[in-house]
């Protein structure tokens, strides 16, 4: 910070313009100055011309006479205001307004991360090739809840909050120069990266959609690393990775937020990346992710976070609930839809609940609310320049998945039915997860609750009518024998209640 300077002819001049044409204005002003005091921060030549108005209203026959100093200063017998170094930059909620570019900003978790960091006052770009919504074609199989274009929602944002949200139609992974060109036009502080196919079941399904989530996935985010460098832009990467870079065997212990301490041989003590454990294409893509930004910030001492999150649950936040026409969208096929989402879909049409295997694969769980808020958290406290990849673990509980078709079942009466596993997985695990870093610097998580359920109950039944059944039971396949193990399920026998 730095004090407030006024040369005295500067004085002077503010001083008599505001004597001879604006007493009028005193009173209000006054108040203005009782926000000063209080650290509101405000435009640098208000805030040059309210420091003077204090100073006139304690000290008016120095005018009269002859303005003296050559400076004022700060001192302890008048007003005492600090002005920010950096050009005081408007805040929000006591942390600095940031230009944030959203990568992936139309999805599942791209959208309503978009409109709560637009809602906390930052200024935010979404970038999105709307993929997601060609794979709903490719798969015949739309979003429950009827999500509009982009064009329309961030219409309907400026109507319903007075804030606007750019939306660029690009393909990270593809349009290289339109990305470099973009991030040096918009000069941003932060980027978060969302833009990569999120489904592991999508990237299992043939060898059409295991290279499509491989070059997409891992072309994107080198792309972003080359960009961020080429622009010569110093923008902090935050990426959206998967508790299952960790796998999901037991782990026998804790897992610690991105780095483990070993001993090496010859015992010699080291604190190095957590190794990768993948169980789909998808989560390889998350690990390579992981190698990548490692790379960079080590060569180009690029400043990332990496976020390790667990599976998201629910629907609507508090700023998608402000207009049908911003609602997000709701996945509920056996490739897109997460298994909680699933479930209490299932529950609320009277499906019996698609659990595989045994049910005794442990899961972290985070809300979709609480997802945008760990963005801004982590947006907020980005990595100086030259510290290594900051890695949060974004998850709020881990359960194991009977027990949340337990708690399903009980609200729903609808039964669970234990189906063949799709996926090549351990029958049985643990699994224990730290997650202090988010829940020290604010976050209190939400934890899968029945009242929050019926949240997502009331969305599936406003919408069941838009509902596909035969799309309801898996259809992607680890290998041939879990196809073999899964042939007798039968898409089209799957009713639903009306």
């Amino acid at each position: 910070n730095a004090f407030v300077r006024l040369e005295s002819k500067d004085a002077s001049f503010f001083a008599s313009s505001w004597l001879s044409s604006r007493t009028y204005a005193f009173s209000s002003s006054f108040n203005s100055l009782s926000l000063l005091h209080n650290n509101i921060p405000i435009n640098y030549y208000t805030m040059k011309f309210f420091f003077l108005l204090a100073t006139v209203t304690s000290t008016a026959t120095a005018f009269t006479t002859g303005f003296a100093p050559s400076v004022v200063t700060k001192s302890a017998s008048a007003f005492s205001f600090t002005l920010n170094a950096e050009a005081a930059a408007a805040t929000t909620n006591g942390t600095e307004k940031k230009k944030v570019i959203i990568l992936g900003g139309d999805g599942f978790c791209g959208w309503p991360t978009s409109l709560y960091l637009s809602d906390q006052g930052h200024d935010v770009v979404i970038v999105d090739n709307l993929s997601r919504r060609n794979i709903d074609t490719e798969l015949g199989c739309d979003s429950l809840t009827p999500i509009q274009s982009p064009s329309v929602r961030v219409q309907a944002w400026k109507e319903v909050s007075g804030k606007e949200i750019k939306f660029v139609n690009l393909d990270v992974a593809k349009e290289y120069d339109l990305l470099v060109q973009l991030i040096k036009e918009e000069q941003p502080d932060s980027i978060v990266h969302f833009a990569e196919q999120r489904a592991a079941p999508y990237s299992m399904k043939n060898s059409k959609c295991k290279r499509y989530t491989v070059d997409n996935n891992v072309s994107g985010s080198n792309n972003l690393c080359c960009a961020v460098i080429d622009s010569e832009v110093d923008a902090h990467i935050v990426h959206l990775g998967t508790m299952g870079v960790y796998g999901y065997g037991t782990s026998g212990g804790e897992i610690p937020e991105g780095y483990i301490d070993v001993i090496l041989p010859g015992g010699r003590e080291q604190n190095i990346l957590h190794p990768a454990y993948p169980g789909s294409v998808y989560h390889a893509t998350k690990c390579l992710d992981a190698l990548l930004w490692q790379f960079y910030q080590k060569n180009d001492n690029l400043r990332v976070t990496d976020l390790h999150q667990g599976i998201v649950w629910g629907t609507n936040t508090p700023q998608t609930i402000r207009d049908e026409r911003l609602i997000n969208r709701f996945d509920y096929d056996g490739d897109y839809g997460t298994v909680l989402n699933r479930f209490l879909m299932q529950g609320a049409m009277g499906v019996p609940l698609t659990v595989y295997g045994t049910g005794g694969q442990t899961r972290a769980f985070i809300h979709v609310t609480d997802t945008a808020r760990c963005i801004e958290i982590a947006v907020n406290n980005p990595p100086n320049a030259g510290e290594r990849v900051e890695i949060f673990n974004q998850i709020a509980e881990t359960r194991r998945v009977r027990d949340v078709a337990e708690m399903v079942a009980k609200q729903t009466g609808v039964e669970a039915n234990f189906l063949p596993n799709p996926r090549q997985e351990a029958a049985e695990n643990e699994l224990d997860v730290s997650n202090k870093k988010f829940c020290n610097l604010g976050l209190d998580p939400i934890t899968l609750d029945e009242e929050l359920f019926s949240e997502v109950t009331e969305v599936v039944n406003k919408y069941k009518h838009r509902c596909d059944p035969t799309k309801i039971l898996p259809a992607s396949f680890w290998n041939k024998k879990r196809a073999e193990e899964c042939a007798t399920l039968d898409p089209t026998s799957v009713k639903v209640e009306v």
